[in-house]
């Protein structure tokens, strides 16, 4: 059995995930006094995101996100996670670029959740760069 590909049921099921972070994105909008922010864009794409983040005391209280751009980026902005310690939103990034990269068992890493749906993006070479912007701009946004 090939297991490379995911089921066409759970194919369509990540597919309509993706659709629906796009079409209701979640933590869209602005922080009225934001502790870190970041912009970047991908030129190649038209992508653009402008995160926000609100940390206290080492936990990630807020994020939210203006941008524009493909159903992948606007996706991967919408599953940034709060409320967690940013030790292991940094993990989660870091477990999101190994997925991009074709590892098998990042894409089946539990602790991912719905960024799981964008396994697929990894197949797509030009399309990994949409994936990985919202979790580059929290890395850039943390750097001391």
């Amino acid at each position: 059995m090939d297991t490379s590909r995911p089921e066409p049921r759970l194919s369509a099921l990540y597919q309509e995930l993706i659709l629906d972070h796009y079409r209701r994105p979640r933590n869209k909008g602005v922080i009225d006094q934001p502790t870190h922010t970041m912009a970047l864009n991908n030129p190649l794409c038209g992508d653009e995101i402008d995160l926000q983040l609100q940390m206290e005391d080492d936990v990630i209280k807020d994020v939210r996100f203006i941008g524009r751009g493909c159903s992948i980026s606007q996706a991967a902005a919408s599953m940034i996670i709060k409320g967690k310690r940013l030790t292991d939103a940094l993990a989660v990034a870091d477990r999101m670029s190994a997925m991009m990269r074709g590892d098998e068992s990042a894409a089946q890493d539990k602790t991912l959740g719905d960024l799981r749906a964008l396994a697929g993006v990894a197949k797509f070479p030009i399309r990994i760069k949409c994936a990985l912007l919202p979790w580059n701009a929290l890395r850039d946004a943390v750097k001391p």
